[in-house]
């Protein structure tokens, strides 16, 4: 039977772990550093509204010790920044079986923002893009915060850049398995420029603001997403109606509240804003458009974690302070 080597120990990768454990899916997580140790040593604990889960997994080092083979299949869910390093590293590592290396396998992205697939393309030749809607928090190694019911998060799942059917259809019920939503997405980029646009709100979550500031830039830079994505005919996809209802219940002793990129600065690693608000940059400059708003909040961040900033110890940016904002700069 097929496995899967899920690579990266964070929300989604050992929630994803743990839920392919309890559906009886071969799966080996990859993981590091104190992740690695407290998931080797205590399992993946998983708070859920009903209660905590402990579920043992199987986890290594490194893609070596996982010892691939042909028939498994590559889960990268490291973070957007993490990805194209990671990408490097595995694919050319020999299969155990030695029928191959681990880029002759395929490889599923779970990253927010645009460039992971790209970065696969040039080494695997089966890419299949994951666009992932989930509601976990991830703030201490080992433990995954997971309120979301009846299903843990959706799935939008396509071949990257076009679909691959067999693939896709296999890894849908997979996800399914897992207690997923899955859906097959006929073109994943749009679905990813879609999310990427969602994601706005991460980044702005990070910044020190009222409610109603907040919710004044995160309008203002999704405006400006939309239309850096038309000028330059980007399609994105329509909003997901076809995704089932996505309840978050409360977990005991759990505060819900902050997003993805704020977790990132409050445990002081790496910042993803390079590939949220600095992709709607890098796509405006190459098609000789602009994007102010994205460009201040990737710039003012990217120096924040370059300090080692906390999350809410920065303003906004002047052009988001309401009322001061020209409409036209905003659409």
């Amino acid at each position: 039977m097929s496995r899967y080597i899920v690579i990266g120990a964070g929300a989604v990768g050992a929630l994803l772990a743990a839920q392919w454990t309890i559906a009886r899916v071969p799966v080996t997580l990859v993981g590091r550093g104190r992740a690695l140790e407290v998931i080797e040593r205590d399992g993946v604990r998983v708070r859920r509204p009903g209660g905590d889960e402990v579920i043992e997994v199987d986890v290594v080092a490194s893609i070596q010790e996982a010892r691939p083979r042909l028939s498994d299949a590559i889960v990268l869910a490291v973070k957007s920044q993490d990805a194209e390093r990671v990408i490097a590293d595995i694919a050319w590592v020999e299969l155990a079986d030695g029928l191959g290396v681990v880029a002759d396998l395929p490889i599923l992205t779970l990253q927010n923002g645009l460039a992971t697939e790209e970065f696969a393309l040039r080494r695997f030749s089966r890419v299949i893009g994951v666009s992932v809607g989930i509601p976990a928090s991830h703030l201490e190694p080992g433990v995954i915060v997971s309120p979301g019911r009846p299903v843990v998060g959706v799935a939008w799942i396509g071949g990257y850049p076009r679909p691959i059917p067999a693939e896709e259809e296999r890894h849908r019920g997979a996800f399914t398995r897992a207690g997923f939503a899955a859906i097959i997405e006929p073109d994943i980029a749009a679905a990813k420029r879609r999310k990427l646009i969602a994601n706005l709100r991460n980044i702005v979550d990070v910044f020190g603001a009222t409610s109603e500031q907040q919710e004044y830039a995160e309008d203002a830079l999704a405006a400006e997403a939309r239309r850096v994505f038309a000028e330059a005919r980007l399609a994105v996809a329509p909003a997901a109606w076809d995704a089932p209802r996505l309840d978050v219940g409360p977990v005991p002793g759990h505060e819900p509240g902050h997003l993805s990129t704020w977790q990132s600065f409050a445990r002081g690693t790496t910042s993803e804003v390079d590939f949220l608000s600095g992709e709607i940059v890098l796509i405006a400059r190459r098609y000789g458009l602009s994007a102010p708003l994205n460009a201040a909040v990737a710039r003012e961040l990217g120096i924040h974690a370059a300090r080692k900033g906390r999350p809410g110890e920065l303003p906004l940016p002047p052009e988001f302070i309401s009322g001061s904002l020209l409409p036209e700069r905003a659409f």
